[in-house]
């Protein structure tokens, strides 16, 4: 056993959870940066609403394709020198993007952001186990989920008052340069965990992502990580804002507020379950029954913004913070199985939600597409749409209401 002292707070706060932060905080911002810019790239380059859509989700496509290799990188190489060489793959996804002219150049630098920012979250989940005792671990989940939560703060309201003066493509300016400076500040200022990594082969690596994806209970989260955190990750990150201006007739400015208050709600549960998830648990609240209530209420408020009936912010609002429990999923997955399996477990989650979003979100653009093409109009087909992904929501909550049956790891 180590004789060196503790890692200070101080060490630990500015060493290992700010890069990570920051990491995250970009991530999410770039997830949901395109609702925002939505009309301007639909008005400069004349895309259609399954275009739009196409081009938002590679994000996620990029994003879920990338998950399997980072959870066998991260093991082997460890998240320092994983999240830093794929940001700089953010980096040149931001010049790309702020330099395109067509639909295929877009989507290939909104591709290339995705694939970047793959790591972000996973990177930094893994470095708090190496770092951080035992005890501190569901704080920082709580924390760096909360960084996320600014960067899709940023992404509304803040980003709408900057685009006068920025452009969109000014914009992705400052997201190359960003990602390129917390890539330096990663690989640069972060230590080293002096630890082995794993050693074994690629066939070893892929027999334990197959022993995660064949087992029943990863596929019993599944279909909720594809359709709730999936399905959230779509209206935040572009659909929420055209309901806003199309169903319920609000400016963009207005609907941007709306998406700022969605965010800052995401901010305001994913530091509420920070401060009591611990607390909570030793009254048998556990994060299981956090995240089947919270789900459980974020159909309700989703069954009011349909039938447009209260507050409009007040709904987005509480949305965003009951939307929040489903994080909770990464924690609850990781104790159903062992622990050396860990990585690939949340990386395949991972892959569940973003697999959803890029589906939620192509596919309800080449649904508006055709309800439209058959004489419906614009806010009737965004409804339609909106009802079917409710639908699916209702049905993949069924498995999920019924998962704590399934036994928690033991050593």
């Amino acid at each position: 056993m180590s004789s060196r002292p503790a890692p200070s707070p101080a060490f630990l706060a500015g060493r290992i959870f700010l890069p990570f932060a920051l990491g995250y905080y970009l991530s999410y911002l770039l997830r949901t940066v395109n609702a925002v810019i939505s009309p301007d790239l639909t008005r400069e380059l004349g895309l259609s609403a399954a275009d739009l859509g196409l081009l938002t989700s590679m994000y996620f496509f990029a994003f879920g394709l990338a998950q399997i290799p980072v959870g066998i990188a991260l093991d082997r190489y460890g998240p320092r020198r994983v999240e830093a060489a794929l940001l700089l793959l953010t980096a040149i996804g931001g010049v790309l993007f702020a330099t395109g002219e067509s639909l295929p150049t877009l989507a290939s630098g909104r591709g290339l952001i995705g694939m970047g920012v793959s790591a972000c979250l996973m990177a930094g989940l893994k470095g708090f186990t190496q770092w951080y005792p035992r005890e501190k671990l569901a704080s920082m989940t709580g924390y760096i989920m909360s960084s996320g939560a600014l960067g899709a703060v940023t992404a509304s309201a803040p980003l709408e008052a900057a685009l006068p003066f920025l452009g969109w493509r000014g914009a992705f300016w400052l997201v190359a340069a960003l990602a390129a400076g917390v890539a330096a500040l990663i690989f640069f200022s972060m230590p080293e965990k002096d630890e082995s990594h794993e050693t074994g082969d690629l066939q070893h690596a892929l027999r334990g992502v197959g022993e995660v994806l064949t087992a029943r209970t990863f596929w019993g989260f599944a279909a909720q990580s594809a359709f709730f955190t999936g399905g959230f990750m779509a209206l935040q990150g572009l659909w929420a804002v055209p309901w806003l201006m199309e169903v319920n007739g609000y400016s963009r400015a207005l609907a941007a507020d709306h998406l700022f208050w969605l965010n800052i709600g995401m901010l305001a549960g994913q530091l509420a379950i920070g401060a009591w998830a611990m607390p909570l648990a030793t009254r048998g609240i556990t994060p299981l029954r956090i995240m089947q209530i919270g789900l459980f209420i974020s159909m309700l408020v989703e069954v009011l913004i349909i039938a447009e009936t209260g507050s409009t912010l007040a709904l987005w609002c509480v949305l965003g913070a009951v939307s929040a429990t489903g994080a909770q999923m990464y924690g609850i997955m990781s104790g159903l199985f062992a622990p050396h399996l860990t990585g690939r477990v949340t990386t395949s989650i991972n892959l569940m939600a973003f697999v959803g979003a890029f589906a939620v979100q192509w596919g309800l653009g080449g649904l508006l597409d055709t309800l439209r093409a058959g004489g419906i109009d614009a806010a009737d087909s965004l409804r339609i749409a909106f009802v079917i992904l409710l639908v699916a929501q209702v049905l993949s909550f069924i498995p999920l209401s019924r998962a704590g049956r399934y036994r928690q790891w033991e050593d």
